[in-house]
């Protein structure tokens, strides 16, 4: 059985001008119900955002095996270049639903976007091994959160989950997280960096903290700041806007569903997800099977989006408190 851990980043926050003025980007081929019904079998046509990452695949394993079909969908997929990208065709209803990260939802949401948000999608690990991880080189003399104070920390993009956490991770180690330095560094190239010390210490995922864990002598985990702030952490849900949401419940019901079978049947079935992983992202198949998810589920507990956001307003990360009541479907 595979074991569970994340692969890639969060997407990046745009500011609500950018999300507005980005919306022409999107492909106009969703469109829920304004759409004709299918020919085949008088399925509905959804359209759903996705990133070219492992976890996102379980779209495309759920469409190569029928899975959204028992649903009565006929599902495609538009790949998008990040999470926020693809708020805006969301929100204009080019795409029906999107599978991103939580906190681009909850700034969109304070912003003016009415983006809801439709289940859960990927989870952090509550314990052991996490899916993401801040490294030191083991010299560094960087061995707890505090020791960051006054430090340079590389994330993939400023503004997201990964600052954000380290930052209340730090704080609660009575460090200052307002002495360390944020630099945007794609994952790819962050234990480079760290290497050449351009960086004091470096927020990964898989397959880059399983190459920093491998290594002991070289690199030291400081620790994984989801599990030093909200265990479990959502690390991808699925969205969708509140005009779609308030026109059409039963098809957010019917998506909610299927999403559901979908994950599930991603975990039972670990070599059929891997090769769906392997020709969606490229990867070779081989290193598909032995990749470390998170845990995968349509089921969410709104407690920590509500975590989440206390967070995300504590450190200035939305402009208001979000409304759950609202974004949170019932």
């Amino acid at each position: 059985m595979i074991t569970r851990t994340r692969i890639a980043a969060v997407g990046a926050i745009a500011a609500a001008g950018l999300l507005l003025a980005s919306c022409s980007e999107g492909s106009p081929s969703g469109g829920g119900t304004d759409e004709a019904p299918s020919d085949d079998g008088g399925l509905t046509p959804v359209t759903v955002g996705v990133l070219t990452i492992a976890p996102s695949a379980a779209v495309q394993y759920g469409i190569d095996e029928g899975i959204f079909e028992e649903h009565g969908l006929d599902v495609t997929t538009q790949e998008a270049q990040g999470g926020a990208a693809m708020l805006p065709a969301v929100s204009t209803g080019q795409i029906d639903f999107g599978v991103g990260n939580p906190l681009s939802s909850l700034v969109a949401s304070t912003q003016g976007v009415d983006m809801r948000i439709a289940s859960g999608y990927s989870f952090s690990l509550e314990e052991g091994d996490d899916i993401n991880a801040v490294v030191a080189l083991a010299d560094s003399g960087i061995e707890s959160w505090s020791d960051l104070e006054g430090k340079s920390v590389s994330v993939n993009a400023v503004n997201t989950q990964g600052d954000l956490t380290i930052n209340e991770a730090i704080e609660q180690d009575g460090g200052d997280p307002s002495s360390v330095e944020y630099i945007e560094i794609a994952f790819p190239d962050a234990l480079a960096q760290l290497d050449g010390g351009n960086v004091d210490a470096v927020w990964v995922p898989e397959p880059f903290l399983g190459a920093a864990l491998a290594d002991p002598d070289t690199y030291t985990v400081v620790g994984s700041p989801n599990q030093a702030t909200i265990p479990g952490l959502p690390t991808m849900v699925t969205f969708t806007s509140g005009a779609l949401a308030d026109e059409d419940p039963e098809l957010i019901e019917q998506w909610r569903g299927a999403i559901t079978d979908v994950l599930a049947a991603t975990e039972a079935d670990p070599e059929g997800f891997a090769q769906t992983i392997a020709n969606f992202t490229g990867m070779p198949e081989a290193v598909a099977l032995d990749l470390r998810f998170e845990r995968l589920s349509g089921e969410l507990d709104p407690q920590l989006i509500a975590d989440l956001a206390e967070l995300a307003e504590k450190w200035g990360f939305v402009e208001s408190a979000p409304d759950l009541d609202t974004i949170i479907l019932d």
